[in-house]
């Protein structure tokens, strides 16, 4: 297994403590660890996990984590807890010792192998197979010693991984999987159904077997993203200017690196020579290849398919796009979805439940109507091991992680199965306008030069004032200024207005940039300019409009493309049954308009501050329901906090939008919004699926112990064949194709 190490965090006079378990390999089992090591550490809310990795960690104030008694704790269960910083250090290996990998398998084996010699022994000495194969109840197979000695070492070999732990949960007074199995074993013997007491043991050992390869199965799609990064770089040495070969973590930033054809990108960094195309569907789900010239970024992870170049490194191998890709990855299964919580508080209540019903069958038949004790404590053991929980609870975070990982293969990062849930529930959402639904490239389309002043002498100084600013529309002006070669112009006093413009003092003169809104707020507009000024907002501008102290110096119109995408996302969405999709943007109204009836938005809000959008997002989602925000995940950080789901768009290579969205689109690709809509109702639907396929399956099969049909190898079966099936209708999530949009 491989694993990311990282160091302890606080956070408010916290502390985050990490434990590789070993032994743990079901979801009752993070169930038990939650129960007895929450109290050490305030709560069970303070204790999460990481099935696949087998890594627990502990949230607490750093003066309150015990780790012995952590350590302490977790023996109680059976299991063994591990310190992850010395499995990071290597001082104590985080990978099990050829027993915990093929003692299982070795077990499992070896207790078949002895059941089915128990059953040609026993066939032989009865002369029948099928008097073999169905003993009876009432007085037990008549079979000889060494038959019977074989199918006790059966039983011991099946069990040989679930006594331990079911004497645990005993002692502890917490019923579990493992438990009920060996009350339905141990109860099968003392009624000398000894073929029964071995099959049960047996094919329980299998099911939990073939649970862990599910499991390892999803854990291997995960290695395969921490897989993608290469783990050395040749880079040019600052010092003397060879050429070395070093693992990534020692390459220093700012070096330069060089990349072969068909070579993976071992760091992200600004390209500074040569040009080829790169595959940067591993981070982005993008389907074709990117073009990279000079001064195009580049990112760890990614393959370069044509012709060699070099980069300068921008970031440490621990700080890249894709190592943040993978912590979030790592974390999202801390985040658990709000039907995992259901179903894990359900299986609580319910196995103490199952054991007080078997009890009762066993009890009161023969006590108030006559019935048989033999007859009614097998019924009694057959509930008992068709109740077993285990199909119930795994299923629901293999689907989790299926779906987290299908969807990070496809270029969404989505921060935990809370909010793979969500998106399943959206009934509304909000697009903000410039680089969501447009490309966010304006272009400067018109300069209108007023009062004497000139073209380059406006654009100039508009750029002084936009320097300092991110905003594409900034950006467009100083594109502009740079290819006409304009000098910089010093400014004094610069103060931006958050949402509205700049203002700055130049040759000792005040100047302000900002919309045709806050020129009219600042009561500087006069008609002839105010008809101006709309008449290139009719036509789709977004303006900048530049005044001083007594007059305004000029207007500036700037044109974006909406995304070629957008007029089929939002013809997906509507199909997909979402009621309502709006726009949000502080242009213009009819900028605004006119982009809103081009890709088909319902209704549109121009002319907002941040602060205007929150507000609108929190009454759109009071009005039209549970409601997602797209945006860019900075400029648009108070409305996303303030939707039920804040996805952000083109987040490679962008550290705020990573960290501020529930759900990151690593690409710039608006069609993935439909994706995941329906990966997200998909993979509620698989999971509502394995629940009520789980619990038919009990209920059928205590119906049949009732009415005395069912035995407990069959019991067991179903039970094992209900387990396989839902894990593996969960792993289905793993195939899940970027195209399959429900309509």
């Amino acid at each position: 297994m491989y694993y990311l190490c990282s160091g302890h965090g606080e956070t408010n006079a916290m502390e985050r403590v990490s434990f590789r378990i070993k032994g743990m390999c079901c979801g009752e089992e993070m169930g038990a660890l939650r129960r007895v090591v929450g109290p050490l550490v305030g709560d069970e809310s303070n204790v999460t996990f990481d099935l696949l990795a087998g890594k627990m960690t502990v949230l607490a104030a750093a003066d309150r984590i015990d780790h012995e008694a952590v350590k302490a704790a977790v023996a109680s269960t059976g299991m063994e807890a591990i310190p992850w910083a010395d499995v990071c250090s290597g001082s104590c290996p985080g990978e099990d010792g050829w027993w915990q990998l093929k003692g299982r398998l070795t077990m499992c084996i070896a207790s078949g192998l002895l059941l089915v010699c128990g059953i040609l022994l026993d066939t032989y000495h009865r002369g029948s197979l099928m008097e073999a194969l169905a003993g009876d109840v009432q007085k037990g197979p008549e079979a000889s010693l060494i038959v019977v000695l074989i199918y006790l070492c059966a039983v011991v070999v099946g069990g040989w991984f679930i006594f331990p732990k079911a004497f645990l949960a005993l002692r502890n007074m917490r019923p579990d999987m493992n438990l009920l199995m060996v009350i339905a074993a141990l109860g099968a013997i003392g009624l000398g159904q000894w073929l029964e007491a071995a099959s049960v043991t047996f094919l329980f050992a299998l099911a939990l077997l073939l649970e862990s390869w599910s499991v390892g199965r999803a854990r291997s799609a995960i290695k395969a993203l921490l897989d993608l990064s290469p783990m050395t770089a040749r880079f040019v040495c600052p010092a003397d200017g060879e050429i070395e070969e070093k693992p990534i973590g020692e390459v220093p930033v700012g070096v330069t690196v060089l990349v072969r054809p068909g070579e993976k990108v071992p760091l992200d960094g600004v390209v500074t020579k040569g040009a080829t195309s790169v595959n940067q569907a591993p981070i982005t789900g993008e389907s074709q290849p990117v073009a990279k010239g000079i001064g195009a970024e580049v990112y760890a992870g990614t393959i370069n398919i044509e012709g060699s170049f070099e980069f300068r490194s921008t970031r440490p191998a621990a700080d890249t796009t894709l190592a943040r890709i993978i912590r979030m990855v790592e974390e999202t299964q801390s985040r658990r979805a709000p039907i995992e919580q259901w179903v894990e508080r359900f299986a609580r209540y319910y196995t103490p439940a199952m054991i007080i019903l078997s009890s009762l069958v066993a009890i009161l038949p023969p006590i108030f109507w006559g019935g048989d004790w033999t007859s009614c404590f097998y019924r009694a053991l057959v509930i008992l091991v068709i109740a077993c929980p285990c199909s119930l609870v795994i299923s629901t975070p293999v689907s989790i992680v299926a779906g987290l990982t299908s969807a990070s293969r496809h270029g969404i990062l989505i921060k935990g199965g809370a909010y793979l849930e969500a998106p399943s529930r959206l009934l509304s959402i909000a697009f903000d306008k410039t680089g969501t639904l447009t490309r966010g490239l304006p272009a400067v389309s018109t300069i209108v030069p007023l009062n004497d002043h000139s073209e380059d002498g406006l654009l100039s100084r508009a750029a002084a004032l936009e320097a300092h600013s991110s905003h594409p529309v900034a950006r467009a002006i100083l594109s502009l200024a740079n290819s006409r070669g304009l000098e910089p112009i010093p400014v004094d006093n610069f103060k931006i207005l958050p949402g509205q413009g700049a203002l700055g003092t130049i040759a000792d003169k005040t100047y302000w940039v900002g919309s045709h809104r806050l020129l009219e707020q600042w009561g500087h507009e006069s008609a002839e300019l105010h008809a101006r000024a709309s008449s290139l907002e009719d036509a789709g501008h977004s303006l900048v409009i530049m005044w001083c102290e007594d007059h305004v110096c000029g207007l500036i119109g700037i044109a974006d493309k909406v995304r070629p995408e957008a007029v089929s996302t939002i013809q997906s969405l509507k199909s997909l049954g979402i009621g309502r999709v709006v726009m949000l943007t502080g242009d213009n109204e009819r900028t605004a308009e006119q982009v809103a009836r081009q890709v088909g938005i319902d209704e549109w809000h121009a002319g907002l501050l941040p602060e205007d959008k929150s507000r609108v997002v929190k009454e759109m989602s009071g009005t039209y329901g549970h409601m997602a925000m797209v945006g860019d995940g900075v400029n648009d950080a108070p409305a996303m906090a303030s939707a039920d789901v804040s996805i952000a768009m083109g987040a490679i290579g962008s550290d705020a939008a990573i960290e501020t969205a529930d759900i990151a689109l690593m690409s710039d690709d608006l069609s993935k919004i439909p994706w995941l809509i329906h990966h997200s109702r998909r993979t509620v639907n698989i999971i509502k699926e394995n629940i009520v396929f789980s619990l038919a399956v009990k209920a059928s099969f205590i119906l049949l112990a009732f009415a005395g049909i069912a035995t407990l190898w069959e019991a067991i079966a179903a039970d094992m064949g209900a387990s396989l099936l839902v894990i593996f209708n969960g792993l289905r999530l793993l195939t899940s194709k970027s195209t399959a949009i429900a309509q």
